[in-house]
C-alpha cells in the first residue's frame, strides 16, 4: 500500500528549474526611439520534463537586429513578422546547445539555431522549429551563424545576386549605406567578390570609415556626419553609381539615388532611419527623387530574403567557403549577459553613440559549449 501511495504522489512532484527571460515591458510608440527600459528581465520556472518531439536547450547567443524595431509596435506593418506581446517573452535569432531531446533529429550536445528563439537562458522548444548547425562551417565561432554565416550574410549575398545585377569586368561602382552594420559590412565585401570594381561605404564615424577601408577592403568611405555627402560621393564615384545596397533610407538614400546611372539597381535591404517613424515600408521617395528613379529606369524593388529559402543551403556554404579562405572578414560587437539585451538593442538602433558598434550585434548568454 505504501508503494502505491508513493507512486500516486510522484506526478505531483514535478521538478522545475528557475530561468531568466526578457519580456517586452513597454512599447516605444510608432514614432518613438526604443530604450533599454522597454525590456525587463524576470525569473520563471521551467519544467524539468519534456514531451515527445521537444528539446530542452541552453541558450548560447542571441541576436539583436534592426528589423526587430517593427516588432515593438502593435502592428509590424508587414504580414510576415508578428509583433511582440507586452509582458511576454521576446524572441529572435538564437543559437544554443541541446541538453535533452525527445526529437528524432537531435541528440544531447547538438548545436541548433532558430529565427524565433526566446530571449531566455534555457528553453523547451518544438524540435521541428530548430535547425542543426555544424561548428566546422564557422571554425567553432558559433555566433557567426547569427551573422555572416546566417541570416544577415544570406540577406547580403542573395540580395546582391537577385537584385544587384553585377557583371564581373564591367567596371560597376557599388555604394553601401549603413556600411559598418551587420549586412552592410558583408555587402561591400560580397560586391567586390562578385565583380564590382569599386565599392564605397557610408557610415557615421571616422573610426568606422577607417575600419571599412583598412580591414574590409572598401575602396573608400564617407562619414555622413561630417562634410557634404553629395560632394564626397561625386568625388569618390566619378563614373556614377551602378548598384546601391540600401540599409538606411531617408536623406542619405535620396542623395545616393540622385547620383545613380541609367538602368542601375537599388537593393532594398533595410530602412533603419525610418523605423522609428510611422511610415509604410518601403517608404515612398520624395517626388523629385522618384522622378529621377523613373527617368533613369532605376530598379527599386522590395527584397525579402525569406522568399529565397531554396537558396539558403548553397548560400551558407558559399559564405563559409569565403570566410575559411580569408576572403570574407567578419566583425561582431558582443555584449555579455541576458540582463543587457535591452541596452544592446538601444545601442544597435542608435549605431552605438561611441562609434564602437561595428558588424553584427550579438549578446552572449553562455560561453560554455558542452553539456
Amino acid at each position: 500500500g505504501v508503494i502505491l501511495y508513493r507512486n500516486l504522489l510522484r506526478p505531483l512532484c514535478i521538478e522545475v528549474m528557475i530561468v531568466q527571460r526578457v519580456v517586452l515591458n513597454s512599447r516605444p510608440g510608432k514614432n518613438g526611439n526604443p530604450v533599454a527600459e522597454n525590456f525587463r528581465v524576470e525569473e520563471v520556472n521551467l519544467s524539468d520534463s519534456i514531451n515527445e518531439g521537444q528539446v530542452q536547450v541552453r541558450t548560447l547567443y542571441l541576436s539583436v537586429d534592426p528589423y526587430m524595431r517593427c516588432r515593438m509596435n502593435e502592428d509590424t506593418g508587414t504580414d510576415y513578422i508578428r509583433p511582440w506581446e507586452l509582458s511576454q517573452v521576446v524572441d529572435g535569432g538564437g543559437i544554443g546547445i541541446v541538453e535533452e531531446s525527445k526529437h528524432i533529429n537531435f541528440t544531447k550536445g547538438d548545436f541548433v539555431t532558430s529565427f524565433y528563439w526566446p530571449w531566455q537562458t534555457r528553453v523547451i522548444l518544438d524540435g521541428n522549429s530548430l535547425e542543426k548547425v555544424d561548428p566546422q562551417l564557422v571554425d567553432g565561432h558559433l555566433s557567426y551563424f547569427l551573422g555572416a554565416i546566417g541570416m544577415p550574410g544570406l540577406t547580403s549575398l542573395i540580395g546582391i545576386q537577385e537584385k544587384g545585377h553585377i557583371t564581373a569586368g564591367s567596371n560597376q561602382t557599388m555604394v553601401v549605406s549603413g556600411a559598418a552594420g551587420a549586412c552592410g559590412s558583408l555587402a561591400g565585401q560580397i560586391g567586390h567578390l562578385m565583380g564590382c570594381s569599386r565599392v564605397v561605404g557610408i557610415c557615421g564615424t571616422q573610426e568606422k570609415c577607417l575600419f571599412l577601408t583598412s580591414e574590409l577592403g572598401f575602396d573608400a568611405a564617407v562619414n555622413y556626419k561630417t562634410g557634404n555627402v553629395a560632394e564626397q560621393l561625386r568625388e569618390l564615384c566619378p563614373a556614377g553609381v551602378d548598384v546601391y545596397f540600401d540599409n538606411v533610407g531617408g536623406d542619405i538614400s535620396d542623395t545616393v539615388i540622385s547620383q545613380m546611372n541609367r538602368n542601375s539597381h537599388i537593393i532594398l535591404c533595410g530602412q533603419i532611419s525610418q523605423y522609428n517613424k510611422d511610415v509604410p515600408y518601403p517608404p515612398p521617395l520624395p517626388p523629385a527623387v522618384e522622378a529621377i528613379q523613373k527617368e533613369r529606369n532605376i530598379t527599386r524593388e522590395r527584397f525579402l530574403v525569406l522568399n529565397y529559402k531554396d537558396e539558403f543551403e548553397s548560400g551558407i556554404l558559399q559564405l563559409s567557403q569565403w570566410f575559411k579562405e580569408g576572403k570574407l572578414k567578419i566583425r561582431e560587437t558582443v555584449t555579455n549577459g541576458l540582463e543587457n539585451m535591452g541596452a544592446a538593442f538601444q545601442s544597435m538602433m542608435t549605431g552605438g553613440n561611441t562609434g564602437g558598434n561595428i558588424g553584427k550585434q550579438i549578446v552572449c548568454i553562455s560561453e560554455e559549449t558542452s553539456v
